[in-house]
Parts: C-alpha cells; structure tokens; sequence
C-alpha cells in the first residue's frame, strides 16, 4: 500500500517524509496550498478536524501528528529500512526524551521565526520584531544545550541517528536557509557537525529534492 501524505512541500509533513524514505517505505505527495487556504477545505476537513498539515492515509487508515506519523510507522516497520527508535529500552527512552524536546523547547521558537520571517507577508500576519528577537534569544539558549548534549555524543540520542535528529530537519533547513540566521547553527562547534552530517543524509536530500520549499 502506498502511503498518501498531504501537503509534502511544507516543513512538517517533511519530516513524515524522510522518515519514509529511511524507512525504505512507498508513497505518494498529495499537493495541498495552505497559502491559499486549501487545508481549510470541507473534504479536508473530514481527514484532518483541525485543518492543520501533515496527513496520512494508508488505505483506510488516518494519521494527523508528524510525531505519531513518524513513531508509528518506524515502529510498524522496524526491521526494515534505518532503525529510527534505537535497539534498545534505554535507547528507546532517549529518542522519545529528545523528540519531547524538539516539539516542546526547540519547535516553538523556530516554529515563531518561520512564521514571521518567511510567511507573514503571505498570510496577512504583520511581522513582529519583537517575537522575532525573544524567539531567536529562546531558541540560542535551547541550542546552548543541544551544544553540550552533541559534546558527548554524535546524535541527540547518543551514537545512532533517530527520529530525534530527523525531526529537527525541515525547520532547522529553514534557519540556515531563508530565515537568515546560519550563524545559530555555525557558531556551535558540536551543533554545526550535527547538522551537517543529518542535514547530508541522502533521504533528505531526496526529499528537498521532491519537494522544495514553498518559498
């Protein structure tokens, strides 16, 4: 069965989609313009209550959260393709701790610069100075951590790449490209390596590939 995921050129059904590709998973990018407020639309509605993006549809079976799209299909599909969760309940453990921390204390702030740098002007949002500068204080403090975490291991989990890592990539991809501010990732030692090598990943330069920004 193919996987439909909808809305595949914005930055977080990208991350349902390099999780498929790692996963060595088919699927299908269903177009979706939230620009033009299509994720808005009746018979969007009826697969997504919130009107929000990503979904999934696997034959009759629908999923809305890029987290839960991602934990669910590289649990369904463990021994094939990368394994995103780690080998074991330790391991297990770290993932799911990390993944918390990006949708919880790094996802906000870079959620709030996306928003106002790049997309406020196309949504009718007037671009606040102020949240651009408190988001990307926030964010430099969260990053001063991550700093000290890849100081003793390659990825956030420890010495596997995992869904933790995959995570961060769309957004991340947004601050070093047109959100302009590189230097947040650059300018930390373990951070920038970090990035580099997930950033480098041939599932992610296939999906940027597919799919480029809306931008």
């Amino acid at each position: 069965m193919v996987v439909k995921v909808y809305g595949p050129v914005f930055a977080s059904p990208k991350r349902v989609l390099v999780c498929l590709v790692e996963k060595e998973i088919e699927f299908e990018g269903v177009p979706l313009d939230l620009l033009k407020g299509e994720h808005k639309d009746p018979e969007f509605l009826k697969l997504q209550p919130f009107g929000t993006v990503p979904v999934t549809q696997d034959g009759d079976y629908v999923l809305y959260e890029s987290r839960a799209i991602m934990r669910y299909y590289a649990e369904k599909y463990k021994s094939q393709g990368t394994d995103l969760l780690g080998k074991t309940v330790e391991e297990r453990g770290q993932v799911e701790n990390w993944l918390e921390v990006e949708a919880h204390n790094f996802d906000p702030h870079v959620f709030n610069l996306t928003l106002h740098v790049m997309f406020s002007s196309k949504l009718g949002i007037p671009r606040d100075e102020n949240v651009i500068k408190e988001s990307e204080e926030k964010l430099s403090r969260v990053l001063d951590i991550y700093e000290e975490r890849l100081s003793k291991s390659k990825y956030l989990a420890g010495d596997f790449f995992s869904l933790a890592d995959l995570s961060h990539l769309p957004f991340t991809q947004y601050l070093v490209g047109p959100i302009g501010k590189e230097y947040m990732i650059t300018s930390r030692k373990h951070v920038n390596a970090w990035w580099n090598d997930i950033s480098s990943r041939p599932s992610w330069q296939k999906v940027l590939q597919l799919y480029p920004a809306p931008l």
